[in-house]
């Protein structure tokens, strides 16, 4: 028997699966095609919805890892590890997260972010061995990837991350019945078959964006980067961030423009040092070691200042 004969077929999957409602996709005008992609896309919602426990118990134990001086790690193949990079690479920026807290593993490396190289999601090794090479251990967090469920690379990446005992989660747009996956939290975005048969970049790639997103802001939350919806922890590094670093030292405190930046020098350029010098009265040294002893939140900081001059 050949190789091509004995290869498995892949049909009964969910994301490899006819989608009915476009099956005359050739023969649609524009906007019918815009207007199918919509309807199609509100099942992307629907899939988050009945993840949310899931994407709640990855937040939290995420979060915990982290603290205890762990890191996260999405490892995928293809559109599902392009969108772990990409979330990975934005965290920084937003949330002045060391870059190595959070990291995408795409098979095939930085040049398959912009050169197909799906060919290399089937090396089930590869996945193997870049969990030695990341040096993954048991406080850390592997999100494995996989749209269809089966991809060899997100697999071998899972194990060996099980095995050091690290957090696994199995990410993937099937449901249990068609591809079933050991990990310690099972994250299930059933989004149905793709108007594009097989072209998982698009609900799928979506709803793994969502997910993503979601899950990435809300550990930064648990991490107390944010103040309010604010990102206090913005890492000012252009024009743009330096504005909204300043508009949002104006709007938290209602102090005007000019001082906010006289503030935001003070305190080094961060935002959350500089709402906390502001409401105590403290310098740039000792508002950051109050941060500090309440692991970087600032609700909890600016308590503890409030509570401090109260008894004073």
């Amino acid at each position: 028997m050949t190789e091509l004969e004995s290869l498995p077929s892949r049909g009964h999957l969910l994301t490899e699966q006819i989608n009915p409602a476009s099956i005359n996709l050739d023969q649609l005008s524009p906007l019918a095609l815009v207007d199918l992609f919509n309807r199609e896309d509100q099942a992307t919602l629907t899939a988050i919805a009945n993840a949310r426990e899931a994407l709640a118990q990855t937040i939290a134990e995420t979060a915990a890892r982290l603290r205890q001086g762990g890191r996260l790690f999405y490892v995928g193949a293809g559109t599902s590890g392009r969108l772990g990079v990409l979330d990975a690479a934005e965290c920084p920026p937003t949330f002045c997260s060391p870059p190595d807290l959070v990291q995408g593993i795409l098979a095939g490396g930085e040049s398959a972010l912009v050169r197909s190289s799906e060919g290399l999601e089937d090396c089930y090794a590869d996945g193997v061995a870049v969990v030695g090479d990341r040096h993954i251990n048991g406080n850390d967090v592997v999100i494995g990837i996989t749209a269809g469920g089966t991809t060899p690379y997100v697999h071998g990446a899972l194990d060996a991350a099980q095995a050091v005992g690290a957090l696994t989660v199995f990410m993937a747009c099937v449901p249990p019945s068609q591809v079933q996956r050991q990990a310690d939290i099972d994250l299930r975005l059933v989004v149905g078959p793709e108007v594009l048969a097989g072209s998982t970049r698009l609900k799928a790639g979506t709803v793994t964006k969502m997910a993503l997103n979601i899950i990435s802001t809300g550990v930064m939350v648990q991490l107390g980067k944010v103040y309010g919806n604010r990102m206090v922890d913005v890492a000012v590094s252009n024009r743009k961030l330096l504005d909204r670093a300043l508009r949002i030292l104006s709007d938290v405190t209602g102090i005007e423009r000019p001082e906010a930046a006289a503030l935001l020098e003070r305190s080094g350029h961060n935002v959350k040092r500089a709402l906390l010098m502001y409401w105590s009265g403290l310098d740039a040294i000792a508002a950051q070691e109050l941060l500090d002893q309440h692991q970087g939140h600032l609700h909890a900081a600016k308590a503890a200042a409030t509570k401090a001059e109260v008894t004073s």
